[in-house]
């Protein structure tokens, strides 16, 4: 079955998936509208975090990561997103891994526990065992990684494994921005 939606996830993406107002870039689907970006919310439990709302996270680059631990494509996403967040954390950079189950047993929050500590993540992870995130931000695969800029709106949207020369680009390129960004 995982192996199916992850043929179904790459599959869509080549024909150019829609949400948040995006077109197809490089294969890979890229925000080409600016939309708010959603609360987070129904979240089971924060873990490596206090609970964040996207509200206190503005005036910094976010990035969202949808994950599952047993995924096999987001296991290979991880040391990408784990390397952007120890790269970039001082520079304004803020991480949330949003763990959406697609099995009953990815839902222990014990389970999780014992995952993030073996994928070794240091970054906020906000458990979302009743897709309540899932569902505010229309995402639809595993993994799936949003960018919101220091204004609060997605500007950014991959999925799959890959484009992580782009989507490096564009975390440096919004850090930049919020640097030069007048401050209110």
């Amino acid at each position: 079955m995982r192996t199916l939606l992850c043929v179904i996830a790459l599959a869509a993406a080549c024909v150019g998936a829609v949400a948040f107002g995006t077109q197809t870039h490089g294969g890979n689907p890229t925000a080409a509208s600016h939309t708010a970006a959603p609360e987070f919310t129904g979240v089971t439990q924060w873990i490596n975090s206090p609970p964040l709302t996207m509200n206190q996270l503005r005036g910094k680059v976010v990035l969202v990561d949808f994950w599952t631990y047993s995924c096999i494509n987001c296991i290979h996403t991880l040391p990408h997103v784990k390397a952007w967040y120890d790269k970039y954390k001082d520079q304004g950079l803020v991480v949330v891994g949003v763990h959406t189950p697609e099995y009953p047993y990815e839902a222990s929050t014990a389970n999780l526990q014992d995952a993030i500590k073996r994928y070794g993540i240091h970054y906020p992870v906000a458990q979302d065992n009743h897709n309540s995130n899932w569902d505010a931000w229309q995402n639809q695969f595993w993994p799936a990684i949003y960018l919101v800029d220091a204004q609060g709106q997605v500007v950014y949207r991959t999925i799959g494994e890959g484009q992580y020369d782009e989507t490096e680009a564009q975390i440096q390129q919004l850090l930049a921005q919020a640097r030069t960004a007048p401050r209110s």
